[in-house]
């Protein structure tokens, strides 16, 4: 075993293709419903929203889909991303476990975002968009998707979140920096936006309600589509280079992990890390337990139903499967705004559903208790959202150490928390 703690890939290591759950699945995922007839939703339908190259692989057959070279060559900004083993953190804790951590927060959005925006803005372009439109929890979405729209001349809006607008206001400045136009959520721009606020003037918005204002917005502008960051099967897809890399990585430190972590909101960044692995499960008859971790505040894994629902507040997007709290949830005004959604990736949700991973809850007060430790130890200050991977992946040591057992735990520290160090004060502070 190297006694190394960082293992770095090269630029031609970073992956030609994206990996496809969906011919995978052992029992096929429901599919999505017209709102309208509740019968599946067909290519065309969707077409209102998305470009048709997006669709396609939103519903692809294929198991691997190739990464555009224009695509792979934006991803060497930043890709690959290092994949580093926390040894002081397991001296800290005294425990036999390694802990390894992939680490996306190098990206110039800081965070694993980018990872869908680039490809996302790219295939908009090639389909002759000129408007993107999305919504934004904690900003790392609306900012990495600025930085592709700027990167390929689109224009971009963004509906934040607005206790996320008000609370992370270093977050709207990188949009505006990068040339987006943004709005706090509920906005006067939508009719949806103005009946929540007159409803409730201080209404603190939600994630749901920020993808109506988009997709209300997306449909009445000429040549404009909707970007999501979040939830998607195409989304999801662009983000399995994280975990894509981290298999080339933990051979390269030469061991396997027993345990694979990531925070989950939406299910972007779990399935980025989470999914490859499941392949190797599903495959390779590999035995890797697989968490995704949740804000107990908003726990649509392990309190939600399974059910068809709405993506969105206004009831405005296609009926999917997947574990929800209701479309009308409105979340408490938890710092890990990215994790502030009534729903989870349809994808997510399936595994779940058949037994494939796991789901835990974690409170926002342990939360930052474990993201502190590990910022003294480690030196990095993590975002809130990945901090709850954190929080799990010390549980997980301690119960190596209370057994007595090695185990090899490997979670994603999907972003930074540069400019979430409002919540730290808030919570330092009591």
């Amino acid at each position: 075993m190297s006694t190394a703690y960082r293992f770095d890939l090269t630029q031609k290591d970073i992956p030609t293709q994206w990996y496809n759950i969906l011919p995978d699945f052992p029992k096929p995922m429901a599919p999505p419903l017209h709102p309208g007839t509740k019968e599946p939703i067909t290519p065309d339908l969707m077409g209102a929203i998305f470009p048709m190259n997006l669709i396609m692989q939103e519903m692809s057959p294929l198991n691997r889909i190739d990464i555009p070279e224009e695509v792979r060559d934006i991803y060497t900004l930043w890709r690959p991303t290092p994949l580093l083993r926390a040894v002081r953190l397991e001296k800290a804790l005294d425990t036999p476990a390694h802990i390894y951590y992939k680490y996306e927060g190098v990206s110039p959005g800081g965070s694993h975002k980018l990872n869908t925006a680039v490809p996302q803005a790219y295939f908009n372009k090639q389909a002759g968009t000129k408007h993107l439109v999305t919504e934004t929890g904690a900003g790392q979405w609306g900012s990495s998707l600025a930085l592709a729209c700027k990167l390929f001349g689109l224009d971009c809006k963004v509906f934040m979140v607005r206790v996320s607008f008000h609370q992370k206001p270093y977050r709207k400045l990188m949009m505006q920096t990068w040339g987006a136009t943004v709005y706090p959520s509920p906005s006067h721009e939508t009719e949806f936006g103005r009946k929540k606020l007159h409803e409730d003037a201080d209404c603190p918005g939600s994630l749901g309600i920020a993808i109506s204002e988009a997709i209300e917005t997306t449909v009445k502008t000429p040549n404009a589509k909707y970007a999501l960051g979040s939830v998607l099967n195409h989304v999801c897809l662009h983000q399995t280079v994280i975990g894509l890399e981290s298999l080339q990585q933990m051979e390269m430190a030469g061991e396997y992990p027993d345990v694979v972590i990531g925070c989950a909101g939406g299910g972007s960044n779990f399935s980025g890390i989470a999914f490859p692995f499941v392949e190797q499960n599903l495959k390779k008859g590999k035995k890797t337990r697989i968490v995704a971790v949740e804000p107990s505040s908003c726990p649509s894994l392990t309190k939600g139903e399974f059910r068809y629902d709405f993506g969105d507040t206004a009831g405005m997007t296609p009926l999917m499967k997947m574990f929800t709290l209701g479309n009308q949830f409105m979340p408490p005004s938890i710092h890990a705004g990215g994790l502030r959604y009534h729903g989870m990736a349809p994808t997510v949700s399936h595994l779940y559903d058949q037994k494939l991973i796991e789901a835990v809850a974690v409170p926002q007060d342990e939360v930052f208790e474990a993201a502190l430790k590990f910022a003294c130890i480690e030196g990095t200050i993590p975002a809130p959202e990945s901090a709850h991977a954190i929080a799990r992946a010390i549980t997980e040591a301690e119960t190596a150490k209370k057994e007595g057992k090695k185990k090899v735990i490997l979670f994603n520290l999907s972003g930074h928390g540069m400019l979430d160090l409002t919540a730290y004060d808030e919570y330092m502070n009591g």
